[in-house]
């Protein structure tokens, strides 16, 4: 079964991975699912990314794993591949759309932004024709209680917005921190009950998100098979 956990607890790890996958789905189409080694050059990337990380393989794979578990994500590797590829779930268990998912993307990938900003940042995700499109989404995220605004500071002419996937007021250098392996949480063995899905229609999203599990396990296991037959 599926791990429990409230969207505000995803670490900074998990928010990244997450990031990247609902990113490189609609930036790079045909790189998408990701293998683990694209997913981790997403993450690190020093271009659309604040602040800049540098993850190692292990730490990546363990915040996408956790995600699978959270319903978050799943594996999609191919027809015969023997590669580990990852696809976000987001859709599902967050119950957003595209143009919701494209500017959550960039404030987890980004930072706290301007309207502004979002609205230039997210055209290669989803076309945002105006500020007050960007406005409307930042209202349904703030609403599901994925974002929020932030108090202007001395200085600022405009509002500023931060997602809360990662609860409020996470310091941005926890997220650039490469994880020591010894200090990594572990990945459990026997999942708990089902996750704490935060939004309406909580029942279709958990049933969705098992369905994704039991997918997820069976291509995990078939990877597994081929890589029996391949050494046999």
């Amino acid at each position: 079964m599926l791990d429990c956990v409230h969207f505000s607890e995803l670490t900074a790890p998990e928010q990244r991975v997450l990031g990247c996958l609902i990113e490189k789905r609609w930036a790079t189409p045909d790189q998408y699912p990701l293998s683990l080694n694209g997913l981790r050059l997403a993450c690190n990337q020093s271009t659309n990314r604040d602040p800049v990380t540098h993850y190692d393989e292990a730490t990546v794979r363990e915040a996408a794993q956790r995600l699978c578990r959270y319903g978050l994500a799943r594996l999609a590797s191919g027809h015969g591949s023997r590669a580990t590829k990852y696809r976000h779930l987001a859709e599902e268990a967050l119950g957003l759309g595209r143009e919701e998912l494209a500017v959550l993307a960039v404030l987890l990938l980004r930072g706290s932004q301007t309207p502004g900003e979002l609205k230039a940042r997210t055209e290669r995700l989803t076309p945002l024709d105006s500020l007050t499109d960007v406005e409307r989404v930042l209202a349904v995220l703030a609403e599901r209680g994925y974002a929020r605004r932030i108090e202007r500071r001395p200085g600022q002419k405009e509002d500023r917005y931060e997602q809360l996937l990662g609860g409020e007021g996470v310091p941005a250098a926890a997220a650039a921190t490469v994880v020591d392996p010894a200090e990594r949480p572990p990945v459990p063995a026997e999942h708990p009950p089902i996750p704490a899905i935060s939004h309406d229609g909580g029942l279709e999203a958990r049933v969705r998100a098992l369905e994704a599990e039991v997918a997820a396990l069976r291509e995990e296991l078939e990877t597994l098979r081929g890589e029996r037959q391949v050494e046999a």
